[in-house]
């Protein structure tokens, strides 16, 4: 019982006994009197009733305001304390408010003392035990930095299929349109929403693991990829099978790592040799007939005319001449398949640059520079090959020409990408720089088979001079292909990640789910959650107003997956408020070429998928997502928290329970406040300081957490 209802409680038993005492005086008193004082005393209670009832009401008002005052004092500031301190144990740089009276207050501060004194004592144990766990995180850090590394996509899962690590690589495999590869793959997701069921159980059902075999299958993307992946079991420390059983059915068997190789560039290319040399020996078996057929005529018939002589002559010429075209265009066709094959980097352009000012100050002791750079420009280029020829250039500068400073320039136009190696005073002839575009490499002692003009046709591009008489000055430009906006998405993504491998992988999730039991009895803190939030032009879902954006981030095992998060801006086809704008920032010229709602929600649905939604004041954020319903057709039907309510049963004598108070309570940070992720991340993290203050109070599964929400008085508010 809450401490109100208490207050309602006692209020109304003392009004009650105040009540009773009055009627049982009134009874004392008029069974003492007798005849013509009975009858008196009678008619005076009549004649007074009015006056007395309200002495009556007055007392109990009075009783009321007493217990309430003494409540508020005494009671209310004590249950608050109580609660705080409930929130200290979660959070031990909290400390209790002072409020109430002198002795409370003196228990207070005493309940503050104890709580710095017990903050200290933790920071030396954990100071011992994270002393105690650097050997070992730091080779789990190494292992993570490999896997990240690996140019093939590695994924590791469960028997479950749940995934518990995956590199950069798997995720750029993985990585759709807008965002959809972050749906598909993710810590805790299912291995199955990638590759279809049957082909994984069948790699994993012919596996001979005493022999540490593995086996392989081919799958096909959503994109058209083809991939190449082998299934390779992960037993746990001295297990074995049994010949002819499962691998699956193994006690000892822990889960599976598949790893992932993308075949399409070499299947086309392979694909497109091999109809190269079809079509070149389709094509040449009529010329080579006709050719044996007039060969063998003018060496079996030495007498005939001259005219005949002459036609097969011809007929061997023209043949002849058109089997040479045909062998140097399949030639120059596998050439440019070969070209493709060249192993190219996907880099920022300005890292290219750098790397070349380094490389020319060291290697030809010339002064280089950067001038100007296009900072967003990516490219696909062997780095290292276009080094070298940069460095050659500005070496023969260096040599024939006396040139002591160079500039380094980058810039796009459409989708070429100017790499420019600029130097002032000296021009040259278009011959000398075709001598030096075929010249073999030779730089500080370096040498290569290669030339300028191999490099730059290998990497897709050209190379001219350019002479800048306005500016006396001139300049090599090194053209180049620049990769388009998705591409560069996706590698700025895998760049983006470089600094948070751990993000990328989890061991706890090794160990089994409770996945017999339903959703509701299964515990808080085994379950996937997605924390989302909603910025909107306005309050009034119902009236009209539209979602403008929409952030999530993931929780796995009781982590924060911050990396794993879901953002997007929404077109709402109608005008944006200004004082909306003011709240969270956001203005009509940044939702301008934004997808519309029907767009984002199938995604952010498959983001969502397998996991509870969490978010504070849920049911705001739910409405909107339910009026879109009919016009999208689809349905948001995953159970739902709400860590506006959880607050509420947790801190029932609070007088607020914003966000913000919340996150103060719990000493969680508040960052980013009125962005969709930002707030998400915020709600996060004030969900994973609840989960053990919810199991402190016995509410532990998802089903006692909703049913407890559902009991709070705010659980009434509808939008």
């Amino acid at each position: 019982m809450g401490s109100r209802a208490k207050l309602i409680l006692a209020a109304a038993v003392g009004c009650a006994f105040l009540l009773a005492v009055l009627l049982a005086t009134g009874a004392v008193i008029g069974a003492g009197l007798e005849g013509e004082e009975h009858a008196l005393f009678s008619a005076v209670l009549e004649r007074r009733l009015g006056a007395v009832l309200m002495v009556v009401l007055v007392a109990c008002v009075f009783l009321f305001l007493i217990l309430r005052a003494t409540h508020e004092f005494l009671v209310l500031p004590a249950a608050r304390a109580a609660e705080e301190a409930s929130a200290m144990l979660e959070e031990p740089s909290t400390r209790l408010s002072c409020q109430g009276n002198s002795e409370l207050l003196a228990l207070i501060a005493a309940v503050n003392r104890l709580a710095e004194q017990r903050q200290l004592r933790d920071k030396d144990i954990e100071a011992t035990i994270r002393a105690a766990n650097v050997a070992a995180e730091a080779d789990r850090n190494r292992f993570a930095v490999l896997m990240s590394e690996l140019a093939q996509g590695v994924i590791v899962c469960n028997m479950d299929g749940r995934v518990l690590l995956y590199n950069r690589r798997a995720r750029a495999l993985f990585a759709g349109a807008a965002g959809q590869g972050m749906a598909a793959l993710g810590l805790g997701r299912s291995i199955f929403g990638l590759f279809d069921r049957h082909l994984i159980a069948y790699a994993l059902e012919n596996i001979n693991v005493r022999r540490g075999a593995h086996r392989h299958f081919v799958a096909v993307t959503e994109s058209g990829r083809l991939l190449r992946v082998l299934v390779a079991p992960i037993l746990e420390a001295g297990a074995t099978v049994a010949k002819g059983e499962a691998p699956e059915a193994a006690s000892g068997l822990s889960g599976y790592m598949t790893m992932i190789e993308d075949m399409t560039e070499t299947f086309d290319s392979e694909s497109m040799r091999d109809q190269l040399l079809q079509d070149l020996t389709e094509s040449s078996r009529g010329p080579v007939g006709n050719l044996r057929a007039a060969a063998e005529t003018l060496y079996d018939y030495n007498d005939m005319s001259a005219e005949d002589h002459q036609r097969f002559l011809t007929v061997v010429r023209d043949e002849a001449e058109g089997l040479a075209t045909r062998v140097e265009t399949a030639a120059r066709t596998f050439a440019a398949v070969l070209k493709s094959r060249w192993p190219l980097e996907e880099m920022l352009g300005a890292d290219l640059l750098t790397a070349a000012r380094s490389r020319i100050s060291d290697r030809c002791a010339l002064e280089a520079s950067i001038e100007d750079v296009d900072a967003g420009v990516w490219i696909k280029v062997d780095g290292f090959s276009m080094l070298q020829a940069m460095t050659y250039f500005a070496a023969r500068l260096r040599d024939e020409y006396q040139i002591h400073e160079v500039k380094l320039r980058l810039s796009r136009d459409g989708a070429m990408a100017h790499i420019d190696l600029i130097w002032s005073g000296v021009f040259m002839s278009t011959e000398t720089v075709m001598q030096w575009e075929l010249d073999a490499l030779t730089v500080a002692g370096e040498s290569s088979p290669l030339t300028v003009r191999d490099i730059v046709e290998r990497n897709g591009g050209e190379v001219w001079f350019q002479r800048d008489h306005a500016s006396y000055r001139a300049f090599f430009r090194f053209l180049l292909p620049a990769i388009s906006a998705q591409d560069a998405a996706v590698t700025a993504v895998g760049v983006a990640l470089a600094d948070s491998r751990p993000e990328f992988y989890d061991f706890d999730l090794f160990k089994g789910e409770e996945t017999g039991l339903a959703l509701d009895d299964r515990v808080l803190a085994q379950l996937a959650f997605t924390v989302f939030d909603t910025e909107t032009t306005g309050l009034e879902p119902s009236a009209g107003d539209e979602i403008i954006q929409i952030g999530a981030v993931r929780i796995v095992n009781r982590r924060l997956l911050r990396h794993e998060a879901f953002e997007q801006l929404i077109d709402p086809r109608r005008s944006l408020p200004p004082q909306s704008t003011k709240i969270h920032g956001i203005t009509a010229e940044m939702l301008a070429g934004q997808p519309p709602i029907a767009q984002v929600l199938p995604i952010f649905r498959a983001f969502v998928a397998d996991t509870v939604l969490v978010a504070h004041n849920a049911a705001f954020d739910m409405r909107f997502l339910e009026l879109k319903e009919a016009a999208t057709g689809i349905r948001f039907d995953r159970p739902v928290l709400d860590t506006f309510l959880l607050s509420a049963v947790l801190f029932p004598n609070q007088e607020t329970h914003r966000l913000e108070a919340i996150a103060e309570r719990l000493g969680v940070s508040v960052m980013g406040r009125h962005t969709a992720v930002g707030d998400a991340i915020v709600t996060a993290e004030v969900f994973l300081k609840m989960l053990p203050l919810l199991a402190d109070k016995g509410i532990r599964t998802l089903g006692q957490a909703r049913e407890a929400s559902e009991k709070t008085y705010h659980a009434r508010i509808t939008y």
